[in-house]
């Protein structure tokens, strides 16, 4: 007797999918990418069809049967189930957890998928002759069918009563419209650059299919505006468009413009939006409703239903790499999307990453360069301020302070850059040395004074900031350093006139209190910025005329051999945040390290001269983009078995041609949130080796001795080192 089996992909951290019993009936109706619900151990769980029904002679009292069918058609799209097995494939990770991770909360457990359409309303032709005779008693009517005159609404732009609407119906003047309308274009383009009409033409010559196009503007050149008329292309064939920004905060600038550009139908998806909220942009992105979608890089998981474009905005930005969990990147899974998809992916940064310049380079990707702003303005003037031996008054040399003075007194506004919050990085005690430690981590704990607070930035662990040493009882404790908080308050002291406004995660909780404060700065009521690398990324101050940075010391001698990369981006994309308006712009970085190489090539002669010299050591020292990596991570509160899990785990992976395997060695910060932490790299001149030898070992480390002391995972590409 044949047996009919159905192959389940289940949320569990298991490197297979799952063999269950299915009915002659169920199988008729059973596809890949239909959810179903089936027992697994004691409970029941949500998975994914994988592989539909197929006959074999097994014993049918071997295998559990299916314990429902919860979709009629498959919830996951085709192309993006084979997302999501390319990425269990690529990252080694359980395909049960990605397909779960493609899901919004509810789906994932089971609920319905339930589109929840708005109501739209349209005005009928009666309804046109009865605004002709219509009495002008009749206000609210009159007010509804006047509204309706330029189109259909949906049901919450329409300020009448539901009284209103019911008449209105009765009498026959509106009737329900299916959607809004999607194609009137409400803002006209601007004219385009002759910089932006030749990147254009390349576009325009290469629209149809799959291709990665690199688009590398300076700051204020105008990509956006490539974004948007590339996206124009695809709605008027009826396709719809993702685009990926690094960073809630810029989530809500983007949105706004593409709306008066584009009309109804744009969404956001971010994690900031309610499970419910997010569940319906899901939806709607499936049903084809959602035109065009912006959202951080869980976005990237979105089903659609005629995907035609995707955009990575700030391409390079770390952002996109998931560090816990499914470790992916949403740009290199966006890339495999497109290519799945057979559409063009546009990939866009004033300081793109080592990679993407080398792809470009070597021709697998379309480079497009925008050198000049779309003002007419030479970039800023960017000066290495020495400030050896100057006095520095918590943490700002006179040099810089008197730039400060000039440009507010000229009436432009100032942003003042530290990539560190708090008030200071270390309290010492003067009389005996001690120095705050965090009891979890090989870390201090920063000092956070207006909150009265010692807070470790790993672990998150905090405590009273103590008034006298716990060591020895001195009073004499000192606050070593600077962060965003300390320079707030010497502004502030300093300049008393002005109004300063800070933009770290202790000041920025949400997007709400984001945008009133970029509101306050573009409206002219903030003369003086300062934060971390929030303020980095896509913001626009057309009245910002210096930017300070205070440190520009703190990524040159990073441990990760992407720290000097990663400083060139963070310093040129903060300094192109001034002189966007017209006005000239100015950078000062403040350094002891005035001599510095690489700090003197980004300086003088720019982003892609520093690009240059990287790539050069990186082809000789054969790292990335002229290697491939991946890292093992261990961590337990055993403090022994880390290094001990990895020994064992070093010999899985020995004797795979073309693979070097690392000795273990303890993690950047060896112990963390009580853990302790060890790492083993494996590289490779290829991807297939590295990837066999991924393939053949981590589906066996589960099995090595102490491996239910640890927690363990892989990382392919590694952002970092750490």
């Amino acid at each position: 007797m044949t047996v009919l089996l159905a192959s389940i992909a289940v949320p569990v951290p298991l490197y297979l999918s799952f063999d269950y019993r299915v009915t002659a009936e169920l199988a008729a109706k059973l596809r890949r990418g239909c959810r179903v619900r089936v027992p697994f151990g004691r409970r029941e769980r949500v998975g994914v069809v994988v592989a539909p029904p197929r006959e074999t002679g097994a014993d049918a009292a071997d295998f559990r049967p299916i314990g429902a069918l919860l979709d009629d058609a498959p919830l996951l799209p085709p192309d993006l189930l084979a997302v999501c097995e390319w990425a269990a494939d690529y990252y080694l990770h359980p395909l049960g957890e990605v397909c779960a991770t493609a899901l919004p909360g509810r789906l994932r457990r089971g609920a319905p998928a339930q589109l929840e359409r708005p109501r739209i309303y349209a005005l009928t032709a009666a309804g046109r002759a009865a605004l002709e005779t219509l009495p002008a008693r009749h206000r609210a009517q009159r007010a509804l069918l006047e509204t309706l005159q330029s189109g259909p609404r949906a049901r919450d732009a329409l300020a009448c009563g539901a009284d209103v609407l019911r008449r209105a119906r009765d009498a026959g003047w509106i009737e329900h419209a299916a959607t809004l309308p999607g194609s009137a274009i409400h803002a006209p383009a601007p004219p385009p650059t002759p910089e932006q009409a030749a990147a254009l033409a390349q576009l325009q010559q290469a629209a149809d299919g799959f291709g990665v196009h690199l688009i590398e503007g300076v700051t204020g050149s105008g990509k956006t505006e490539l974004y948007l008329r590339r996206i124009e292309t695809a709605l008027a064939s009826g396709a719809q468009a993702l685009v990926l920004a690094p960073e809630i905060g810029l989530t809500p600038q983007l949105v706004a413009r593409f709306r008066e550009r584009l009309g109804p139908g744009v969404d956001s998806y971010h994690s900031a939006l309610g499970e419910h909220e997010r569940e319906q942009v899901w939806l709607r992105a499936r049903a084809g409703d959602a035109r065009v979608v912006i959202g951080t890089r869980s976005a990237v998981w979105l089903p659609f239903a005629r995907l035609g474009v995707i955009v990575v905005d700030e391409e390079h930005d770390t952002s996109y790499k998931q560090q816990d969990g499914l470790r992916y990147s949403a740009r290199d899974v966006a890339i495999l999307r497109a290519q799945k998809c057979g559409v063009p992916v546009l990939l866009g940064s004033a300081t793109p990453s080592l990679e993407s310049l080398h792809n470009a380079r070597s021709g697998r990707y379309r480079h497009i360069v925008l050198s000049q702003r779309v003002r007419a303005t030479p970039p800023p003037r960017v000066r290495i301020l020495d400030v050896r031996g100057l006095p520095l008054d918590h943490g700002l040399s006179p040099p810089l302070i008197q730039a400060i003075e000039r440009h507010l007194g000229d009436g432009g506004q100032v942003l003042l850059f530290l990539n560190r919050r708090g008030y200071a990085p270390v309290l010492l005690c003067h009389a005996c040395g001690w120095s705050a430690p965090c009891t979890h981590c090989d870390a201090h704990m920063t000092l956070h004074r207006g909150r009265g607070l010692l807070i470790c930035h790993h672990c998150a662990a905090q405590q009273p900031a103590p008034r006298s040493c716990p060591s020895c009882g001195a009073s004499a404790l000192l606050a070593i350093g600077a962060g965003t908080e300390r320079i707030e308050q010497a502004l502030a002291n300093r300049f008393p006139q002005y109004r300063v406004a800070r933009f770290d995660s202790d000041r920025i909780t949400s997007g709400a209190a984001l945008e009133r404060q970029l509101a306050d700065i573009r409206e002219g009521r903030v003369q003086i910025l300062v934060g971390t690398q929030i303020l980095a990324k896509g913001h626009d101050f057309p009245g910002l005329s210096l930017v300070g940075i205070v440190s520009a010391d703190q990524a040159l001698y990073g441990s990760d051999f992407r720290a000097v990369e990663r400083m060139g981006q963070l310093v040129t994309q903060v300094a192109g945040r001034a002189g966007r308006a017209g006005q000239p712009g100015e950078v000062w970085l403040q350094t002891h390290e005035p001599d510095h190489p690489q700090l003197r090539t980004l300086a003088e002669k720019g982003y892609g001269a520093l690009c240059a010299q990287l790539l050069l050591e990186r082809e000789q020292a054969e790292l990335p983009p002229y290697s491939h990596l991946a890292l093992l991570r261990v961590e337990s509160r055993d403090a022994g078995l880390p290094l001990r899990f990895l020994e064992a785990a070093q010999r899985l992976f020995a004797g795979h041609r073309g693979v070097r395997v690392a000795d273990p060695m303890p993690s950047g910060m060896e112990r963390r949130a009580g853990f302790t932490r060890a790492q083993l790299l494996l590289q490779s001149a290829r991807r297939a080796p590295l990837h066999k030898a991924l393939a053949a070992a981590v589906p066996r480390l589960d099995q090595l001795p102490g491996a239910r002391q640890v927690r363990w995972s892989v990382d392919v590409d590694p952002y970092d080192l750490m």
